[in-house]
């Protein structure tokens, strides 16, 4: 990964190179998986906005990106139909439910908040990677605009998280969080198989 990019994004171990080319060749089955990756975000803020309302701020920066995020999912489905290839069904996402584990249990309200905070904050984050390996990977033009634009949304969303956990609790705690997050991600990647038909 070029360091600038990782100093962007702060992840610690980039995507395997072969995994453009295996969802090149699983392009129904990563169209799939990108759709019900952009309908999760736009429920994971909804439920943020239902179990937080008291934090204006995070509501009423959070409720904008619901629209998008199911605007993004209408956008591939639009994309599989293009290409008359179906949406199929929902899978278990292995990275995504690893991630979940290492969410702190009990604790102070605020410790949750923190961690549900950075936890989308880093999907973002690695989503927004794995859609630029795939803007500089294809071979298809138009799927490599394709990916392009939705690299630069994810990386505007990963920053909106961030900068949410900063403004409701303490800088230094968040960011020593957020290294912790990011070391155990790094371990995360290494050790799932590389598969094209998941965007994670």
């Amino acid at each position: 990964m070029e360091q600038a990019e990782k100093n962007i994004l702060g992840l610690q171990l980039p995507t395997d190179p072969r995994w453009v080319d295996l969802a090149a060749i699983s392009l129904e089955e990563i169209l799939t998986d990108h759709a019900y990756c952009e309908q999760k975000a736009a429920t994971s803020c909804i439920s943020l906005i239902q179990r937080y309302p008291d934090k204006g701020r995070m509501v009423r920066e959070l409720s904008p990106i619901v629209t998008e995020e199911w605007g993004h999912f209408r956008l591939v489905l639009a994309e599989l139909d293009k290409r008359k290839l179906r949406l199929g069904r929902q899978r278990k996402d292995q990275y995504v439910n690893k991630l979940m584990e290492f969410q702190k249990k009990g604790g102070s309200e605020e410790d949750r908040l923190l961690d549900r905070l950075l936890i989308f904050a880093l999907i973002e984050a690695r989503s927004c990677e794995r859609f630029k390996r795939l803007s500089e990977g294809l071979e298809d033009e138009y799927l490599r605009n394709f990916y392009r634009r939705f690299m630069e949304s994810e990386a505007g969303h990963y920053h909106l998280f961030i900068e949410l956990a900063e403004y409701y609790i303490d800088k230094q705690k968040v960011r020593q969080r957020w290294k912790e997050w990011l070391d155990y991600e790094a371990r995360i990647i290494a050790q799932l198989e590389v598969r094209g038909d998941r965007m994670h």
